[in-house]
C-alpha cells in the first residue's frame, strides 16, 4: 500500500511528495542478500545464579550469514584471549565456564554486534549481575515489655539481596504465625500489632528471608515478646527501681480511636510506573481493632485490575495506566471513630513504542520512510545510529535527512543497505530497536506454497494467502475459475500482505482461485483452492434430567455435519473429562450412564468436533433419591390426650419434602404394627397429635418427596396415657334374621385403642318396633354378635349396641331397625293375563302377592315360559324354559323373542330373601302369524343355451301358512349393467320350474323368496349362464386354423422383412427412408432420432397404437389388468378360460398374448403382430 507523505519547508511552499511502502511482517527470503537482523538475545536485566555457568544469548541472520563482536563496558571484549569464554559456532552466544573463577569477575554491561557486507545490528544494553544472599548481621535482641492493648511493630530489616528476598514470620516449628486483621505483615516485612493481647506473649517471634535464585533461607534471631496487664508492669518496674507509686497509668492501653502506623501522618506520596504494578499500604492501630478501606477521591478504583491483600490493608493495581494517577483515600475505623490518610499517586513511564521501525526493502530510485514513534513520562530522547555509528558519526550521504523520529531515504542507489538503529531513552529506561533498508532489484516470487487448499465453515470469514517478495514490491491481483479479476470490494478484501480475505464465505465462493504478484521485472502466479464446507449443528440437544439413583441417565446429542468432514464426538463432565468408569458408555449420539450415583451431578456437554469448527451443547444432572429419615424426634407439650412431636428433617437429596407422615405403635395393645396418625406440609418440623386414653404410644416419621418416602425415623420415646371410658360405641350394627324365628344383631368390635381401660364389654339392646314393649338387654364381651330367639317372621326390630369398660359406658347409642328372619313365600300371584302385541311380542300382567303372605323382603316376581309347538304342527315339540325376572313390586312385563304363529305357556313366582314360592296356575297363549324365513335352497339345473331349470325347497320356520313363491330374473351382461326384471309365481306346493326362451351365453341373475299372508320372506339368489351355439363355437376355432388365414399372416411378415431390409441399405448410403423424411419435415418432438453412433433405428412407436381402448382401464405397470368388481364369463360360468367374447371373434387370443408381452416390458415381442408391424410404418 503506498502512502504520501507531505512536509512544508520553512523557506518556501515547495512540496515534497515520498512514496512509501506498507511492509508489515516483511520477510525477506534468505537465498536473498540481506543485511542482519537480530532473532534473539538476553533480557536487559539479567540476574545470574553464581553456581551455573553464564550464558548471554545472540543470535542473527542476514545473508551472507553475519559475524558477531561483543563490547564489555564500553569497550571491545576479546573473547578469543579469555579461555573461560567462548562463543557458539556461526553464533554470537557466549558461554562463561566460572567454575574456579568468581562470578563477580564476569559483571558488566555487554552488548552484541551482528555484521556482514550490508550492514551492522546491535542487540541492548545486557546488564549482567550475580544473585547475592548476604547473612543477617549478628546483633543481640531483648525481650520486648508491653502493655496489653497497646499497638507494636517487630521489625525484619532483612539484609539487601539481589532480587529482593521473600519475606515471612514463622515459630520455633517452622510453622507460619497465623495473621489476621489484628496481626499482619507490612510490605517491607515488619509484623505490625494493631493492638497486643496476652496471647501474644512468647520468645520465637522469627523472621525467614528466602532468596530465590540461591534457593536459601535465612532467619533472624528469634524475638521475645511479653504482654503484661496494668497491675503486673507496676509491680514489675516497683520492684526493679522501688518505685512505689504506678507507672504507665497514662499509656494508651485502652480503647482508642485509630491512627496510622504506616504510612505516617495525613499525607505521602507515591510513584509508579505505566505497566508496572502499584501497592498502596495503610496498617492503622486502635482498640478495637480498625478495619480498613479504600476509594479514589478523583474517579472510581479499576475493579477489573485492582485486588486487596492483607486483611484489606494493601491495594494492589496491575498493569499500571496514566488514568490511575490521582489520590486515595485509606480509612481505618472502629466503634470510637475513624482515621484517614490520602496517598497521592503519580504516574510515570519509560520509553514504549508507539511505532517501531520495520525493514524497508527498496528498488533502486526507490523512496522509503523510517520511523521510530515512542512515548514516555518524562518524553524520551530520540537518537538514530547506522550500522552501530551515531548518524552524526556516520559518513555523510546525501539521500538520507533525519528529522527528529524520521528517517527521509530518497532516491537510494544499489549497494546502500544498511542497519538504522533508533535509540529512545528516559530516565526510567530505554528502548533500542534495528530497522535495516535493503536495496534489491527481484522479480516477483510466490512464498505461499502452490496449490494449497484451505478449508472454511459457511458464514465464516475465509483468508487465501498469497505471501510474496519481489523488489519493487508487487502488486497482487487475484482470480476466480480463471475469470475476471477480483476487485477489493464486497465480499472480497485484498489485504496489504496480498492475502485476500472473504468476509462471509458461502458454498458459491468454493473452487480455483490464482494470484499473481507483478512488479516491473516480472510475473508470477499461484494457484489455490478453498472449499467451503456446511457448519457442525447439535439438532438434538442433551437435556436437563432429574434421576433416581441406581436408575439410568441418557443424554442424546444428534449432530448434522459436513459430510467430507469427519467428526469426533467427546462428553465432558463439569468441563473436564468424563470418570474413568464402566457405567458411563458413549455411543455415537448419546452418553449413557448406568446405576446413577450422587457424585455423578453435574453439567454435561456433549462436542462435536471437526477439523474445522465444532459445536457444544450442555444439559446439567440432578440426582434424586428418597429423603433420609428426619432425627432428634422430642416430645413437648405433654398433655392427657396429647402431645406436641417435633423432628429435625434429614438430607432431601435435590427432591424438596412434600410432607411427612407421622404413626405411632400402642406396644400395649398392637406392639409391633406402626399405624398413620396424622400428616405434615414438607416445610413443617412438628406436629400436634391427638391421643387415646390406655395406650402405650411410641412415635415415628417419614418424609416423602418425589421419589418415595424415606426410611422410617428412630422411635421416639414412649408416651402413656390413663384410662377412660369409652369415647366411641360399636360401629356397623345390623340386626338379619338367618331363621325364620330369630334375630342376629352383629356390631364391629372397638380396637383396643378404642377401649381406653380395661374390661371392655357390650351392653346388647332390642325390641320390637311399634310394639309397647320394654327393652330387653344382655351384655357380652369379647363378640361381635348377638341372637335373639323365638321372634315372630320377618317383624322389624329396634337394635342398639353400647360400649362400656371398668371406667364407665360408651355414649348412649343410637337404634337401628332390622327385621327378624324370613320364610318363603305362601302363595302364587293370581289374575295372570296374557295380551300378545305381534307374532314375536307379548305383555304378561298378574296381581301382586299379599305382603303378609311373602313373609320376608320381597325382591320382586319370576316368569316361566316355553314354546309348546308350532300351530300348524299336530305334534307338540316343547322347547327349553326360558326365565325372565322383574325386580321389585311389579305387577307386569314383556316377553320379546317370541316365534310368529306358535302356542306358548307360562307362570309366575313371587321372590323374597329366602326364596321362590309356589307357581301360578300355567297359561296358554298363541302368537299370530309373521312372514316366512328364507327357502331352504335354490339350485339351477340342467342348463341350455335358451333354457334352465329351478329347484327350490321351503323355508325351515313358515311362521304361519305359506300361500306360494316369487320369483324374479334378469339378465347381466359384461359391464355388469342389468336387464329388464321378469316375475313369475307359484303355489306353496310347487319346487320346480324350467325357464325356456332365454338368450344364449347369457348370465342370469334370480331372486327368490317364499310369503304368507303377513307379507313376503327374505329373498335368496343365484346366478347362471346359458350355453354357447356349437355352430358358432366352431366357426370361431376354425377361423385361426384356416390356410388363407396363415398365408396372409406369412405375406405380411414377408413384407415387413423386405422393407427393413430396404432401409438398412438406404442408412448405410446415407439416403433417407419415408419415415426419416416424414420426420425431417416435421420435426416431431415425440419421436426420438435415429441413433447415429451404431447406424440402427431408434425406437419408434405409435403412441396410438399403445393408447387403451375406449372404457378400458391400463395399471401403472403397463399391464392389461380386469378390475376387481367387473364381471366376466370366467367369474360366472362353468369354469370357461375367457377366449371367447360375445361375437364368437378369436380377438380375445390376440390380446391375451398382447397382455402377457406388455407385461414382460419387451415391446419389440409384438413384431410378428402384422397389425402392429404395419402400425408402425404409419
Amino acid at each position: 500500500m503506498d502512502r504520501k507523505w507531505k512536509w512544508v519547508l520553512s523557506s518556501g511552499a515547495l512540496l515534497v511528495i515520498f512514496l512509501g511502502r506498507m511492509t508489515t511482517a516483511l520477510e525477506v527470503p534468505l537465498d536473498l542478500p540481506q543485511p542482519p537482523t537480530i532473532t534473539h538475545q538476553s533480557p536487559k536485566d539479567f540476574i545470574i545464579d553464581p553456581r551455573e555457568n553464564i550464558l548471554i544469548y545472540c543470535e542473527a541472520k542476514g545473508k551472507p550469514h553475519p559475524s558477531f563482536s561483543w563490547t564489555r563496558n564500553g569497550t571491545h571484549f576479546d573473547v578469543e584471549k579469555d579461555s573461560k569464554v567462548l562463543m557458539k559456532p556461526s553464533s554470537g552466544t557466549l558461554v562463561i565456564d566460572i567454575s574456579g573463577e568468581k562470578a563477580e569477575a564476569y559483571e558488566g554491561i555487554y552488548q552484541c554486534t551482528a555484521r556482514n557486507e550490508h550492514g551492522t545490528a546491535v542487540s541492548n544494553n545486557i546488564i549482567i549481575r550475580q544473585s547475592r544472599s548476604p547473612l543477617w548481621s549478628k546483633e543481640r535482641k531483648e525481650a520486648i515489655m508491653v502493655q496489653v492493648g497497646v499497638s507494636l511493630v517487630l521489625q525484619c530489616r532483612p539484609p539487601a539481596g539481589l532480587p529482593p528476598p521473600i519475606i515471612f514470620w514463622m515459630d520455633n516449628n517452622f510453622q507460619r504465625l497465623p495473621q489476621n486483621t489484628r496481626v499482619s505483615q507490612a510490605l517491607n516485612g515488619d509484623l505490625y500489632f494493631s493492638n497486643v493481647l496476652l496471647d501474644d506473649t512468647r520468645n520465637d517471634y522469627i523472621c525467614y528471608a528466602r532468596f530465590p535464585h540461591t534457593q536459601t533461607i535465612q532467619q533472624k534471631q528469634p524475638i521475645t515478646v511479653k504482654v503484661l496487664d496494668m497491675d503486673a508492669i507496676n509491680e514489675t518496674v516497683a520492684a526493679m527501681y522501688n518505685y512505689t507509686n504506678n507507672l504507665f497509668v497514662d499509656s494508651p492501653s485502652g480503647e482508642r480511636r485509630p491512627s496510622f502506623m504506616a504510612p505516617l501522618g495525613r499525607s505521602s506520596t507515591q510513584m509508579a510506573l505505566r505497566g508496572g504494578v502499584l501497592e498502596l499500604e495503610c496498617i492503622a492501630e486502635g482498640l478495637p481493632t480498625p478495619e480498613v478501606s479504600w476509594y479514589k477521591e478523583s474517579g472510581d478504583l479499576p475493579s477489573s485490575r485492582m485486588s486487596f491483600h492483607n486483611f484489606q490493608k494493601t491495594l494492589k493495581i496491575a498493569d499500571v495506566m496514566e488514568a490511575d494517577a490521582g489520590d486515595y483515600r485509606c480509612t481505618a475505623k472502629n466503634s470510637l471513630g475513624s482515621a484517614h490518610h490520602t496517598i497521592k499517586v503519580n504516574v510515570k513511564a519509560a520509553p514504549f513504542w508507539i511505532s517501531a521501525p520495520r525493514n524497508l526493502i527498496l528498488a533502486p530510485k526507490e523512496t522509503g520512510i523510517l520511523t521510530c514513534m515512542v512515548s514516555g513520562d518524562p518524553k524520551p530522547q530520540i537518537a538514530w545510529s547506522v550500522n552501530g555509528v551515531p548518524v552524526e558519526d556516520s559518513p555523510k550521504d546525501m539521500s538520507r535527512k533525519v528529522e527528529d523520529d524520521t528517517v527521509i531515504l530518497s532516491d537510494v542507489q544499489t549497494g546502500s543497505s544498511a542497519v538504522y538503529q533508533c535509540n529512545a531513552s528516559n530516565e526510567f529506561g530505554y528502548l533500542l530497536a534495528n530497522a535495516f533498508v535493503n536495496v534489491l532489484a527481484e522479480a516477483p516470487r510466490v512464498l505461499t506454497p502452490p496449490n494449497n487448499v484451505y478449508q472454511v465453515i459457511t458464514n465464516n470469514p475465509a483468508f487465501l494467502d498469497c505471501a510474496s517478495f519481489g523488489s519493487p514490491i508487487p502488486t497482487i491481483t487475484w482470480f476466480k475459475d480463471s475469470q475476471t479479476s477480483i476487485l477489493n470490494k464486497d465480499p472480497y478484501v485484498i489485504h496489504n500482505n496480498g492475502t485476500l480475505e472473504i468476509n462471509v464465505a458461502q458454498s458459491l465462493n468454493s473452487g480455483k482461485y490464482t494470484c499473481i504478484a507483478s512488479n516491473n521485472l516480472g510475473t508470477k502466479e499461484n494457484h489455490v483452492y478453498l472449499e467451503v464446507k456446511e457448519p457442525t449443528r447439535i439438532l438434538a440437544q442433551p437435556e436437563y434430567m432429574v434421576v433416581q439413583r441406581n436408575r439410568k441417565a441418557v443424554f442424546e446429542c444428534k449432530v448434522k455435519h459436513d459430510p467430507t468432514l469427519i467428526p469426533t464426538m467427546n462428553w465432558l463432565k463439569d468441563n473436564g473429562e468424563l470418570p474413568d468408569d464402566e457405567r458411563f458408555l458413549v455411543d455415537t449420539d448419546s452418553l449413557t450412564i448406568n446405576d446413577v450415583t450422587e457424585e455423578d451431578e453435574g453439567t454435561y456437554t456433549c462436542v462435536m468436533n471437526t477439523t474445522l469448527d465444532q459445536d457444544s451443547a450442555s444439559a446439567m444432572l440432578t440426582v434424586v433419591e428418597e429423603p433420609d429419615p428426619p432425627t432428634d424426634l422430642e416430645l413437648t407439650d405433654q398433655r392427657e390426650r396429647s402431645v406436641q412431636l417435633t423432628w429435625i428433617p434429614g438430607d432431601e437429596h435435590n427432591s424438596p419434602t412434600q410432607k411427612f407422615l407421622v404413626q405411632y405403635e400402642d406396644l400395649l395393645h398392637q406392639a409391633g404394627v406402626w399405624h398413620n396418625l396424622t400428616e405434615e406440609e414438607g416445610t413443617k418440623t412438628t406436629a400436634h397429635l391427638d391421643l387415646s386414653p390406655y395406650a402405650y404410644y411410641s412415635f415415628r416419621v417419614l418424609a416423602l418427596n418425589h421419589v418415595g418416602y424415606s426410611q422410617p425415623s428412630q422411635p421416639s420415646r414412649q408416651y402413656r396415657t390413663n384410662p377412660a371410658a369409652p369415647d366411641v360405641n360399636p360401629t356397623d350394627v345390623q340386626g338379619v334374621g338367618t331363621e325364620h324365628n330369630n334375630l342376629v344383631i352383629s356390631w364391629k368390635e372397638l380396637t383396643g385403642l378404642q377401649s381406653n381401660g380395661p374390661g371392655l364389654q357390650y351392653k346388647v339392646n332390642w325390641r320390637q318396633k311399634d310394639v309397647e314393649e320394654d327393652w330387653s338387654s344382655e351384655t357380652v364381651a369379647n363378640a361381635s354378635k348377638y341372637v335373639v330367639s323365638g321372634t315372630p317372621t320377618f317383624v322389624p326390630y329396634e337394635v342398639k349396641v353400647q360400649a362400656v369398660n371398668e371406667y364407665g359406658n360408651g355414649p348412649a347409642p343410637e337404634a337401628v331397625v332390622g327385621y327378624s328372619g324370613e320364610d318363603v313365600p305362601m302363595s302364587a300371584p293370581e289374575s295372570v293375563q296374557v295380551l300378545v302385541q305381534n307374532g314375536t311380542l307379548a305383555e304378561v300382567h298378574w296381581e301382586p302377592v299379599l305382603t303378609s303372605m311373602v313373609r320376608g323382603r320381597l325382591q320382586g316376581y319370576k316368569v316361566s315360559y316355553w314354546r309348546e309347538r308350532s300351530l300348524h304342527q299336530a305334534e307338540a315339540q316343547q322347547e327349553e324354559q326360558q326365565v325372565l325376572a322383574f325386580s321389585g313390586n311389579r305387577t307386569d312385563g314383556r316377553l320379546p323373542g317370541l316365534k310368529p304363529y306358535s302356542l306358548y305357556t307360562l307362570n309366575i313366582r313371587v321372590v323374597n330373601g329366602k326364596g321362590e314360592g309356589p307357581p301360578s296356575p300355567n297359561h296358554n297363549f298363541e302368537t299370530p302369524e309373521g312372514v316366512p324365513g328364507p327357502p331352504s335352497f335354490l339350485r339351477i339345473k340342467n342348463t341350455n343355451m335358451d333354457s334352465l331349470t329351478l329347484e327350490w325347497g321351503p323355508p325351515q320356520d313358515n311362521n304361519g301358512r305359506l300361500t306360494g313363491y316369487t320369483l324374479k330374473y334378469q339378465p347381466v351382461n359384461n359391464s355388469n349393467e342389468l336387464g329388464p326384471v321378469e316375475e313369475m309365481t307359484f303355489p306353496a306346493n310347487e319346487t320346480t320350474i324350467t325357464l325356456a326362451d332365454l338368450k344364449y351365453s347369457t348370465r342370469y341373475k334370480f331372486y327368490f323368496n317364499a310369503k304368507t299372508i303377513k307379507g313376503s320372506g327374505p329373498t335368496i339368489t343365484e346366478e347362471a349362464i346359458t350355453i354357447m351355439d356349437e355352430a358358432m363355437k366352431s366357426n370361431q376355432v376354425d377361423l385361426a386354423t384356416q390356410g388363407w388365414f396363415i398365408g396372409l399372416m406369412c405375406a405380411i411378415a414377408l413384407l415387413i422383412l423386405v422393407l427393413l431390409i430396404i432401409c438398412f441399405i438406404k442408412r448405410n448410403k446415407g439416403g433417407k427412408y419415408p419415415v426419416k423424411e416424414k420426420e425431417d419435415a416435421h420435426q416431431d418432438p415425440e419421436i426420438q432420432p435415429m441413433k447415429d453412433d451404431d447406424g440402427t433405428f431408434g425406437e419408434y412407436s405409435d403412441t396410438e397404437d399403445h393408447k387403451p381402448l375406449k372404457g378400458s382401464r391400463t395399471p401403472s405397470n403397463g399391464t392389461v389388468k380386469r378390475d376387481d368388481s367387473d364381471d366376466s364369463l370366467v367369474d360366472y360360468g362353468e369354469g370357461g378360460d375367457g377366449q371367447f367374447n360375445e361375437d364368437g371373434s378369436f380377438i380375445g387370443q390376440y390380446s391375451g398374448k398382447k397382455e402377457k408381452d406388455t407385461h414382460e416390458g419387451n415391446e419389440s415381442s409384438e413384431a410378428p403382430s402384422p397389425v402392429n408391424a404395419m402400425n408402425s410404418f404409419v
